[in-house]
């Protein structure tokens, strides 16, 4: 603690004189520029302001306590009051407050409009921020010196304390000399709020589009302050908006001008991978950073109130371009984080796809805590998102695991700890429920949560270790391509955890999410052994199916069948029509019938598919037997095809590599068998009729067409 105020100090404070002797000083401020900027010169300068020094003694008149030795570590009230009073201090606090500071200090400035330069450059603004810096320093150390005396002045003049070093370029030469010759009072609080109008913000874009003024930025960003606190009572505004013309042209130019003005004064680097670099730490980026900082907060509390779908996409998609000036800020990140999940979530499709490439843009950057707070937001909203499926939530959840996938395969190693984790977890659950085998220890894996984000590991790793990717960079494998194998075996675990005739629906989820794994990422996951039970239990059920008038059952939104479907004829049709197009979609994969042992692997499925015809009873599936007999045909024809190909064959099974080359030829040319030509046939006519049910659901077509 310093030594306490002298009796001068105090008696001074008690006289009610501090502020206009604060007035008395502003006032010579502005003549001292007004002298600097006509004689120039740096020892000029000095005269001037031990001049000002005098002139100011004299004018006030008034006792000013000073300390009795005079030291680096003392400094006098009257040398206090020259300082100027920096608002910017160096203890990080959030951009708000000096935009509050900037828009009372900017209203007397707007009164002279007209006379605004809009070609002046940010050079003189880095000139006087070396005197805002100095005096920032010495009013830094004014807190140990005399801790009354700044305590006094947090509490009764508090603007002195937190003038901003930036405002001092916020006017022009121009305009200090004609104030000064006018003898104008810099006045901090103005008692009519100006208007903002059309003609302000055309003269502002003219000087941001010809010059890239920082000052018209300023000022824009100023009165976007205010259109972001609108109507809210506990804000000083710099401008009064009364037009939802003049406000959404402010908000557009706004969002639009301010990233192609700083991409011009403090440009950022793009890496090679794709990653972003900050802009280093130059002066000018030091001065507009808090700037940048408070407008980027303004722009995070006005997403919360714009309704209008265009403006709010432009919103995301122009703030997402400051990211790399605000990443700094922990703070700034987190809430920009968790406003743009929420609209990934929520919002419209053109929303939602732009909030997903700024969380993908915070993704690319360096900074590897950035991309853990960004990866694991991701996975835990899309997992509340999930809860509950329809066939009105199904495609944004779709679209959500998508594009997350995009996100976690940004950065494998990183992505690879996350991912690990999250796999565990759903092997936890599922060793509760195989442990305890009741009926709640089951619903932890019997959910649409589990289904999801089995389904999403699924789709992360086939994008992941790719085989078309994995070749185009150099045969190099993911990190996360050693998750593959726990992923496989956590499904198969869930398929087998109940194997009732009601739990097919998931089966099925689950089987599909491994076959676009199979298809991706060259994995032989072997998908038979948990299909064929499903066929031969339908194609031949214990007893005979009751007849009923229920619609057929949407597979797609349903994990467990409904009581009234169990045992019906329409249930039963719908999961052999399921079952048979997965397993013929599985053996026409290249993993599969790519492989020079695919006859092979076919023989325990036609010997099961057979038996299971032959035990039909007869006329009970007469369409459905008919499906499984042509894909029995064609499974036959496709062994027979293969095995053609294998009759010139001259090498060993033992020569692996002869093998691999071979099978790498035959995958080329999988697309002509006669079972990928069945399952292109059977995908067409399978898009068609989805069609078909989804114009029926909106109501586009009354009656389906057979």
């Amino acid at each position: 603690m310093g030594k306490k105020a002298s009796k001068a100090t105090k008696k001074f404070v008690s006289s009610g004189q501090l502020k206009k002797a604060i007035q008395a000083r502003h006032k010579h401020q502005q003549i001292r520029k007004k002298t600097q900027g006509r004689r120039g010169g740096k020892d000029k300068r000095e005269r001037a302001e031990h001049a000002d020094i005098e002139e100011n003694e004299e004018e006030i008149n008034e006792p000013v306590p000073v300390k009795e030795k005079k030291s680096k570590k003392k400094m006098s009230v009257d040398e206090l009051l020259d300082a100027g009073f920096m608002d910017q201090s160096d203890d990080g606090e959030d951009g708000e407050e000096d935009a509050e500071d900037m828009a009372g200090e900017q209203s007397d400035e707007e009164e002279d409009e007209d006379d605004f330069d809009d070609a002046a450059s940010f050079a003189s603004v880095d000139d006087l921020e070396e005197d805002g810096e100095r005096h920032l320093m010495e009013l830094s150390k004014l807190a140990d010196k005399d801790p009354e005396f700044y305590k006094y002045l947090q509490e009764n003049d508090k603007e002195l304390l937190n003038f901003d070093p930036d405002d001092v370029g916020g006017m022009d030469s121009d305009e200090e000399d004609e104030g000064a010759e006018r003898g104008e009072d810099v006045d901090m609080e103005d008692d009519k709020t100006p208007t903002l109008t059309m003609a302000h913000l055309r003269k502002w874009q003219k000087a941001l589009l010809e010059q890239r003024s920082l000052r018209a930025l300023r000022r824009l960003l100023i009165a976007f302050r205010a259109a972001a606190h609108l109507n809210e009572d506990d804000q000083v505004l710099a401008w009064n908006i009364d037009s939802s013309a003049v406000y959404n042209k402010l908000v557009t130019t706004a969002l639009r001008y301010t990233p192609v003005v700083l991409e011009h004064h403090i440009p950022y680097k793009t890496l090679a991978n794709g990653k972003f670099k900050p802009p280093t730490q130059t002066p000018k980026f030091k001065t507009l950073q808090k700037l940048v900082l408070s407008y980027f907060n303004n722009v995070i509390h006005i997403l919360s109130q714009i309704t209008d779908n265009d403006l709010l996409q432009l919103a995301v998609t122009e703030s997402a371009k400051l990211i790399p000036y605000i990443v700094s800020s922990r703070k700034a990140v987190k809430l920009y984080l968790k406003k743009c999940l929420d609209l990934w979530s929520s919002a419209e499709d053109s929303v939602r796809i732009a909030a997903f490439l700024a969380i993908r843009k915070l993704a690319s950057g360096t900074d590897e805590s950035i991309m853990d707070n960004v990866l694991k937001g991701t996975y835990l909203t899309l997992i509340r998102s999930s809860k509950s499926t329809s066939v009105h939530t199904l495609p944004s959840i779709n679209l959500m695991k998508n594009s997350a996938s995009e996100v976690f395969c940004v950065d494998h190693s990183t992505a690879y700890q996350h991912a690990f984790g999250y796999i565990r977890q759903l092997a936890i659950h599922l060793r509760n429920s195989m442990k305890v085998k009741t009926k709640e220890a089951y619903k932890q894996v019997y959910n649409w949560q589990y289904v999801h984000c089995v389904d999403f590991w699924s789709i992360v790793l086939a994008r992941a270790c790719d085989s078309r990717t994995q070749a185009e960079n150099g045969g190099k494998e993911s990190d996360l391509k050693p998750l593959i194998y726990p992923l496989v075996q956590v499904c198969l675990g869930a398929v087998k955890l109940i194997s009732t005739s009601r739990s097919y629906p998931f089966h099925l989820h689950i089987i599909r999410s491994l076959l676009h794994l199979t298809k991706h990422s060259d994995t032989f996951v072997p998908l038979s052994p948990y299909l064929l039970p499903i066929l031969t239990s339908t194609l031949a059920p214990s007893g005979r199916p009751k007849p009923s008038t229920l619609r057929p059952l949407d597979l797609e939104v349903h994990i467990r069948a409904p009581q009234q479907y169990v045992k019906t004829r329409v249930y039963y049709e719908g999961i052999l029509e399921e079952a048979s197009y997965v397993l013929a979609e599985w053996l026409a994969t290249p993993t599969v019938q790519g492989s020079i042992a695919f006859p092979e692997i076919v023989v325990p499925i036609v010997v099961m598919l057979r038996k299971a015809l032959k035990n039909a009873r007869g006329g009970s599936f007469g369409k459905d037997q008919g499906l499984v007999k042509v894909l029995l045909e064609r499974i036959e024809e496709s062994a027979q095809w293969i095995e053609q190909r294998r009759k010139n064959v001259s090498f060993a099974p033992g020569k692996l590599g002869a093998v691999e080359e071979w099978e790498s030829h035959l995958k080329n040319k999988v697309e002509e068998s006669p079972l990928a030509k069945y399952v292109r046939i059977q995908k067409k006519a399978r898009e068609k009729r989805r069609k078909l049910v989804e114009k029926a659901r909106d109501g586009e077509d009354e009656i389906l067409d057979e």
